[in-house]
């Protein structure tokens, strides 16, 4: 059992440390090349993960995808809490080792997720969590061999289109991580809050529209 919290912890490192790794590489959201790199950064780094992990505990590395398995009656919440514990562990190591290799908490808080106004923050989190945990719910559901990729590339998108509104974390573990180890926890309620929120509409939609085998 514990192989499953492990898998998400290694995960969610893979996810939150090349994610962020690319962030510095390009310099920051400072254009639309530098988005799609992100982006693209983000998603591959999510495809590599459920490549390398997913076979063993089902590639959530996400707590709010968590949430909406936990919803639909998939685990246990004994297997859920120690899915969490392992994805908030998993982000906080990557973003230790961007520390290290950066060599400044600085470059660590580049890599946080921010935004300008909270209100659109809080409606842009909720929406593209809800969408992307619909579509794992979905495609999980339909057995596709092209999953991975499906979730992926969705994730690619969200980044492009919620960097400037929300920093596009639909990810709590992942906001977390460079919060933590920057020691700024200023904006991080909104990236706990919403996305779970997001995941509790993708479920209610999810059951709404059922999927068939």
């Amino acid at each position: 059992m514990i192989n499953k919290y492990l898998a998400e912890t290694m995960g969610t490192f893979i996810l939150v440390g090349l994610g962020s790794l690319g962030i510095l590489a390009v310099g920051g959201p400072s254009g639309a090349a530098e988005l799609i790199a992100i982006g693209l950064g983000f998603g591959l780094a999510l495809l590599a993960a459920l490549w390398v992990a997913g076979h063993v505990s089902g590639g959530h590395f996400n707590p709010a995808v968590t949430l909406a398995f936990l919803l639909n009656k998939e685990m246990s919440l004994s297997d859920a809490i120690g899915y969490w514990v392992g994805q908030f562990a998993g982000a906080s190591l990557a973003s230790l080792v961007i520390w290290a290799v950066a060599g400044s908490r600085q470059a660590v808080s580049q890599t946080a997720t921010t935004y300008d106004d909270l209100n659109t923050a809080i409606v842009i989190e909720i929406v593209l969590t809800a969408v992307f945990v619909w579509t794992i719910l979905a495609v999980v559901k339909r057995g596709s061999l092209q999953a991975p990729l499906a979730i992926s590339m969705v994730l690619v998108g969200i980044h492009i289109v919620g960097i400037p509104f929300s920093g596009a974390s639909v990810n709590p573990a992942r906001s977390f991580g460079p919060a933590a180890i920057a020691g700024d926890f200023g904006p991080i309620g909104v990236y706990f809050y919403a996305p779970l929120i997001g995941a509790v509409i993708a479920w209610a939609l999810y059951r709404l529209f059922p999927v068939d085998e």
